[in-house]
């Protein structure tokens, strides 16, 4: 194994030749596998481009049919009425710990700039945190922060199967980031955690497939035999954040049978991945972001299907998430928690066991919602099955009523470059308009873009969604967004590359992936 940068001072605890050995077996197992799963990936794609839409699997349908549960969940999963997701930045993950939540999600992957510093750093931090030893200092005010003594569950997710770890170099390979993510974790901290009367939890994001899921499977149990770990002690929660998935999340739930305790609606990603796949069909040309809420019925749908198909199985339904911000103006904050209040209302409606939240000052109102509306001395709600909700491919596919506005296309403009210059400079959790944007917002807002302007969308004020079009009003957006952040932040960001590299996504006659893959390479 060999390191591209310099490991940061302290964190060399975690880059030990047991734990590089442990994540070098683990990518020498199963690094090359992912290229496979990445190739099928995009035949899947080319065949929605062609018109084929996603549907569920005649060769699965058994699995759907027939009676399984999953492993019993772990005592201290059993309630996760509230989670709170955040980079693994040190002050952070005390703060999320500290929060009134049930569950931290330390995330190496949308709310986080994957720099060599940040992943080497978070893993450190996250050691650190789970020996309740983790301390932060502001150097700015003197300000102190350390654990209390009760403190959320932790949680880790990884990064994405597409992200490589250009930081280290396994026989003149970059190896996935995800399993670097996983093993150093994993290796250094499992045996603590279990100490501790918790375990080593995980969330894995943007599967598209079961076979992912079965991947996902093999890799935990090689590295549970590895550790002589009992089977079942790493447990998982899976994001259903792309529409491919929400038609195999049975077959999901029983690859990851022994491991998996739940799965999450990551609609940011979700609503990204509506755009990706139709990408090519007009007839599904999502309107404005802002007016695309849960309440759509394509949404709905996916949420009432997940808590269906999890509760029949044993496992939890996750909400999503809240990235609303609490303002200090409170006429503005009002606001804020009336639609705080709606979303999390619909989701205990349909059912959920819990939600998303990407601020502290959101944990009273989500917690209160949910508290209310769980019955008496019940900590979830596994007995609402959903058994009569008939719920078919038509509803999740569903095409989306609302606009399209000049408004929204400037909006979408700044938030892409503000957030992408923020990635850039090694940010990945930025609040931008009264949002937390993280890598999947920001993805609605570049792929909105580009597809508006492939079909060649009319917007309110007539003006109608072109290259031209975009490169005139970048050019006045970019204005604004540079008189919003100020000369000093001009000049110490990354602006001008910014917006190079929107104008590369935009203008480009195929929709990137992930607006991450080409970022990532300038950092």
């Amino acid at each position: 194994m060999k390191f591209n940068f310099k490991i940061p001072e302290n964190t060399q605890i975690i880059f030990t030749d047991e734990a590089n050995k442990f994540v070098q077996d683990l990518h020498s197992k199963f690094g090359t596998q992912i290229q496979d799963l990445l190739a099928n990936r995009a035949e899947k794609q080319s065949e929605f481009n062609e018109g084929n839409l996603p549907n569920f699997l005649d060769e699965t349908k058994d699995i759907r049919s027939s009676d399984w549960q999953v492993r019993e969940i772990p005592n201290d999963l059993k309630d996760r009425r509230v989670e709170i997701t955040g980079p693994v930045d040190r002050k952070m993950v005390i703060n999320a710990l500290n929060a009134d939540v049930k569950v931290f999600m330390a995330d190496f992957e949308d709310s986080l700039s994957p720099t060599w510093e940040n992943v080497a750093n978070g893993q450190l931090n996250l050691h650190d945190a789970v020996r309740k030893t983790i301390t932060f200092e502001n150097p700015a005010n003197g300000k102190k922060y350390q654990l209390n003594d009760e403190t959320a569950v932790l949680m880790c997710r990884v990064r994405g199967l597409h992200l490589l770890e250009k930081g280290i170099e396994i026989n003149g390979i970059n190896p996935p980031g995800c399993l670097c993510d996983f093993g150093y974790y994993l290796f250094h901290n499992a045996k603590e955690l279990i100490n501790r009367g918790s375990g080593p939890y995980f969330y894995i994001p943007k599967l598209q497939s079961h076979l992912e899921a079965r991947y996902w499977n093999e890799v935990i149990n090689y590295a549970e035999d590895q550790l002589n770990l009992p089977r079942g002690t790493v447990r998982v929660t899976c994001l259903i954040e792309t529409l491919p998935a929400v038609f195999e999340m049975d077959e999901i739930l029983f690859e990851l049978k022994d491991h998996i305790v739940g799965l999450n609606c990551g609609r940011w990603d979700y609503i990204f991945s509506y755009i990706k796949t139709f990408q090519n069909d007009r007839s599904r040309l999502l309107p404005d972001r802002y007016q695309v809420g849960m309440d759509k019925p394509f949404l709905n749908a996916y949420s009432r299907l997940l808590i269906k198909t999890c509760h029949k199985r044993g496992a939890f339904a996750m909400g999503g998430m809240a990235a609303l911000i609490p303002s200090k103006d409170s006429d503005e904050n009002a606001v804020v928690v009336e639609k705080v209040l709606s979303d999390k209302t619909l989701e205990t409606q349909n059912g959920h066991d819990g939600t998303w939240i990407a601020h502290p000052g959101l944990a009273d109102i989500a917690n209160n919602v949910f508290s209310n509306a769980f019955e008496f001395d019940r900590t979830n709600q596994l007995h609402v099955l959903r058994e009569n909700d008939v719920i078919n491919q038509d509803d999740l596919i569903e095409p989306c009523s609302g606009s399209f506005t000049e408004e929204c296309f400037r909006t979408n403009i700044r938030v892409s470059l503000r957030y992408i210059e923020a990635w850039l400079r090694g940010v990945g959790c930025v609040p931008i308009y009264g949002l937390m944007e993280d890598a999947a917002t920001a993805e609605i807002s570049r792929s909105s873009l580009w597809q508006w302007i492939k079909h060649s969308v009319e917007l309110d004020t007539g003006l109608v969604s072109s290259k031209e079009t975009f490169e005139k009003l970048l050019e006045e957006e970019y204005n604004v967004v540079l008189e919003e952040v100020g000369q000093d932040s001009l000049n110490s960001g990354k602006f001008v590359e910014a917006k190079a590299l929107l104008k590369d996504l935009v203008l480009s006659d195929e929709l990137t992936d992930f607006l991450t893959l080409p970022a990532y390479r300038s950092i």
